[in-house]
């Protein structure tokens, strides 16, 4: 192979974005002296890692795993976590343990009436629908004028 397209990678990688950053993640490694497993030939590094990629010299999932811990900001350990010993309260005698709620029945009897005084008032308009109210008895705007333009198809490229 004298010279390394990416159409003879690809068929080993589908995904071209995929292929790019490998063959980085492989560069870095071989800049960085990791093992060559096909011969340098005059090649520069991103070269040499797509050739090992084209003729499947190195595990691509090794690859692809020292690709996404180069990338991490944060190191995760796997250390044990500690167990904390159980503590018991002591019972006092006369105190009822954690039973699960039984379901309360609803009440039979009949609501109580409300107030005379409260059902005799006439509520007041909401303030919201007394302000939609004032705004369209108000004249329209000069937006609402264009916009009813606009609607109407009457602005094409008028010179302002």
């Amino acid at each position: 192979m004298a010279r390394v397209t990416v159409e003879d990678c690809v068929l080993k990688v589908p995904n071209r974005f995929d292929l790019v950053m490998l063959a980085a993640q492989r560069a870095r490694d071989v800049s960085s002296g990791a093992e060559l497993t096909v011969e340098r030939d005059k090649d520069k590094n991103p070269v040499i890692a797509l050739r090992e990629i084209a003729e499947e010299t190195v595990d691509l999932t090794v690859l692809a795993d020292s690709l996404v811990k180069g990338h991490q900001r944060q190191i995760e350990f796997d250390e044990p976590e500690e167990e904390l010993p159980d503590f018991e309260l002591p019972q006092v005698p006369g105190e009822l343990t954690a039973q699960p709620a039984a379901p309360e029945e609803a009440p039979a009897e009949a609501p109580e009436e409300a107030p005379a005084e409260a059902s005799e008032e006439v509520p007041a308009e909401p303030p919201v629908a007394a302000e939609t109210a004032a705004e369209e008895t108000a004249e329209p705007s000069e937006t609402d004028e264009l916009a009813n333009k606009l609607e109407a198809g009457a602005l094409e490229d008028e010179p302002e």
